[in-house]
C-alpha cells in the first residue's frame, strides 16, 4: 500500500513538471502562431502518442461511456485555448496560479464546514493580491484564467468518472482524438498561411508530447491516492509554472504575485487537511473496532453461535457453520434457521 502512495506521488510530481514545462515550451510559439495553433499542433500530437498506447475500440463504448467522454473531449478545447491564452496575456505564473483555483472549489464545494468558509475567503484574497487589479490589468487574461480554472475542476470530475467506467487510458486517448479533431481546421488555415515554420512546430510538438503524459499520469494517479491527496497536490503547479516561467519564458514575477501564489498555494495545503471532528470520528470508530476484537478474542471456543472467531475477524455477518463429526449432538441436531 504505501509502495502504491509512493508511486502516485511521485506520478503527481513528473505529470506537474512536465504540464508546465509543455505550456512554457508551447509559450515560445505564440509570436507565430498563436495560441490557436499551439492547441491544435500539442492536441494533434497528443492524440498521436495517446491512441497507440490505448488502443481504444470505441464502436464497444456504451452511453454510459460516451459521455463523460465527449464532455472531457470539449474541456480539453475550451481548457487549453484559455489557458493559452491567459499565458500569453499575463505569464504562465499567475495564469496557472488562477487555473488552480478550479481544484480548490472542487474541494471547498464538496464540503461545508467552517475551515472551507475561511479557505474560500483566503483562497479571494490571494488572488486580489496576485493579480491587484488596476486600470492596468489585464482583465481578458484573468477571465482566461479563471475559465481554465472552471475547466480544470470538470476536468477533474471526468478524468474520475472515465477512470472508474473505462480500462487503461482509452476514454482519454478517444477524448484528446476528438478534440484534436476539432481543431484540425485550424492546423490547415495556419499550414496555408504559410505561419507553420518548423521553429513553431517544434515548439508545439514539444508541448503535445509533455501535455500527453500529465494526461495519462493524472489518470494514473488517480487510480493510486486519495482524491484529498490529488488535490494537495495540485498546488506546486503554479510553483512549477513559476520556475519554468522563469527559466524557459524569462518571465519575473513580483513580491505580490510570489505572495499571491504562497496564499493560494497554502489555503491548497489547509483546505486538504483533515479536520478534527474527522479525526475524532476515526479515532472513536477505531476505538470501537479494538473494543469489538478484544470481546471477541475473550469468547470461548465454543461460543452460543458456534462460528469462529476467524469468520467474525474477515468481517462476515454470519459466523461459519460448526464442523460437524458422527455420533456428536451437532451432527444429530437439526440447523435452526434465523
Amino acid at each position: 500500500m504505501r509502495s502504491r502512495r509512493l508511486t502516485g506521488i511521485a506520478t503527481m510530481l513528473a505529470s506537474a513538471s512536465a504540464n508546465q514545462a509543455g505550456a512554457a515550451a508551447g509559450a515560445h510559439a505564440f509570436a507565430t502562431i498563436g495560441p490557436a495553433g499551439v492547441v491544435a499542433v500539442r492536441q494533434l500530437v497528443a492524440a498521436a502518442v495517446l491512441l497507440p498506447m490505448a488502443r481504444p475500440d470505441p464502436r464497444r463504448f456504451t452511453w454510459s461511456q460516451w459521455w463523460p467522454t465527449l464532455l472531457l473531449a470539449g474541456v480539453f478545447a475550451v481548457m487549453n485555448l484559455s489557458l493559452y491564452s491567459a499565458v500569453e496575456r499575463i505569464g504562465l505564473g499567475l495564469a496557472v496560479t488562477l487555473e488552480v483555483l478550479g481544484p480548490l472549489a472542487v474541494a471547498l464545494l464538496g464540503s461545508r464546514t467552517r475551515k472551507d468558509l475561511v479557505c474560500a475567503v483566503a483562497a479571494g484574497a490571494g488572488v486580489y493580491v496576485l493579480v491587484l487589479p488596476g486600470a492596468s490589468s489585464d482583465y481578458a487574461g484573468i477571465a482566461c484564467g479563471l475559465v481554465a480554472a472552471g475547466c480544470w475542476a470538470a476536468y477533474i470530475l471526468l478524468n474520475r468518472l472515465i477512470g472508474a467506467r473505462l480500462p487503461g487510458v482509452e476514454g482519454l486517448a478517444v477524448a484528446t482524438s476528438l478534440s484534436a479533431m476539432g481543431y484540425l481546421p485550424v492546423a490547415v488555415i495556419l499550414l496555408i498561411q504559410g505561419r507553420m515554420t518548423g521553429a513553431a512546430l517544434g515548439w508545439a510538438a514539444v508541448a503535445g508530447v509533455l501535455s500527453a503524459l500529465p494526461y495519462a499520469g493524472d489518470l494514473i494517479a488517480l487510480r493510486t491516492v486519495p482524491a484529498q491527496v490529488f488535490g494537495m497536490f495540485m498546488s506546486v503547479h503554479p510553483v512549477f509554472a513559476a520556475v519554468f516561467g522563469l527559466l524557459l519564458l524569462g518571465q519575473n514575477l513580483h513580491a505580490h504575485e510570489w505572495a499571491g501564489i504562497a496564499i493560494v498555494i497554502s489555503v491548497l495545503g489547509v483546505s486538504n487537511l483533515p479536520s478534527r471532528s474527522a479525526g475524532r470520528r476515526g479515532g472513536d470508530i477505531k476505538r470501537r473496532n479494538d473494543a469489538d476484537d478484544s470481546r471477541r478474542s475473550a469468547e470461548p471456543a465454543g461460543n452460543p453461535s458456534g462460528g469462529s472467531r476467524a469468520s467474525w475477524r474477515r468481517g462476515s455477518r454470519t459466523p461459519s457453520a460448526p464442523t460437524a463429526t458422527a455420533g456428536s449432538p451437532t451432527a444429530a441436531a437439526p440447523r435452526l434457521s434465523g
